[in-house]
């Protein structure tokens, strides 16, 4: 589906630089931190080293690219945000940058093998390639996922959420298309251009960034919770809607095919029903997703608390 983003957020279609233009050698990521999916990263990459596959897509200001190391053929995605993009763009860049830098050691959360920004503006960062996508081009490719499948994407997505909020990062933007998986299926989250560092455990965290159609209810009605919202039960809500859209096929608080709009989603998403899942749903799932969808940010779980939760504790070969 069409996704909705708030008004303030552009979708910038950036032109194709070339590498040798952008980068300046990476520094060397240290052997511990290789990704199992890609090639072993060589000492250093220098701006010769890479030559450009494709466009993987575009995001938050910034184009995304396929590249390839001209000696050792290992591929990388490198996601350049241009200084012809919006300031909040740029800062979301050198925050993503940040976030990486803080979970390099969580199997769960895309890896970075280096960054660079130019006096210019220009920033860039140098990921591990993923090579099914993400879960929005699974779903579209696949379509909708079984339960067990389902279990091991919410299982790995868990970990990576716990490993976030265990060091006070919220993403604020959880969705199919930031969760990226690989030919392993192994799942990873990605894309923290809008993420945030929490350095106080009271801190005011700012609702309107992200997609709003995976917003979670508070997030339409901050001056209700002081002008704040619960951001880590933000990330559990985005979480739980994914999951019930990769079951279903399409999008649940709209119908399949219909047009996204910000009236329509505010009213379905505050207002309107939990989207009710067929009868061959299992009871675990069910319950997984009413744990996580709870329009009451208190009343939903934890992402401590989902772990221990039957639909993603039980055994990954029974197949159920």
């Amino acid at each position: 589906m069409a996704l909705v983003r708030h008004r303030r957020q552009l979708n910038l279609r950036l032109s194709l630089p070339e590498p040798s233009d952008l980068l300046p050698p990476f520094p060397a990521p240290s052997a511990s931190s290789s990704s199992s999916s890609a090639a072993p990263a060589p000492p250093t990459i220098s701006p010769s080293d890479l030559e450009t596959i494709h466009v993987l897509g575009h995001g938050n200001g910034g184009t995304i690219y396929k590249v390839r190391h001209r000696r050792t053929s290992a591929v990388y995605a490198l996601k350049v945000i241009r200084s012809s993009s919006d300031a909040s763009a740029r800062r979301g860049a050198r925050r993503e940058v940040e976030v990486l830098r803080r979970t390099a050691d969580s199997p769960n959360v895309v890896h970075c093998h280096g960054s660079f920004e130019e006096p210019c503006g220009d920033v860039a960062i140098l990921l591990e390639y993923m090579d099914l996508g993400n879960l929005g081009s699974v779903l579209r490719n696949y379509g909708p996922l079984s339960e067990s499948d389902l279990a091991d994407i919410a299982r790995q997505v868990l970990n990576g959420l716990d490993q976030l909020h265990s060091r006070k990062i919220i993403h604020r933007d959880i969705k199919p298309s930031n969760l990226l998986v690989n030919s392993k299926m192994e799942v990873k989250i990605a894309d923290f251009g809008v993420s945030k560092i929490m350095c106080r455990t009271l801190e005011a965290c700012d609702s309107y960034v992200g997609t709003c159609a995976y917003m979670s209810p508070e997030r339409f009605d901050p001056d209700s919770n002081g002008g704040s919202y619960n951001g880590y039960a933000g990330d559990v809500w985005g979480l739980g809607l994914t999951l019930l859209e990769l079951y279903l096929g399409y999008f649940p608080f709209l119908d399949p095919g219909q047009r996204p709009d910000w009236a329509s989603l505010v009213c379905a998403i505050c207002f309107g029903e939990i989207p009710s899942l067929p009868e061959r749903a299992s009871g675990e799932f069910r319950s997984f997703v009413e744990c996580c969808l709870q329009k009451e940010s208190g009343k939903r779980w934890t992402v401590s608390q989902l772990l221990t939760h039957p639909f993603v504790c039980k055994d990954p070969t029974s197949g159920a």
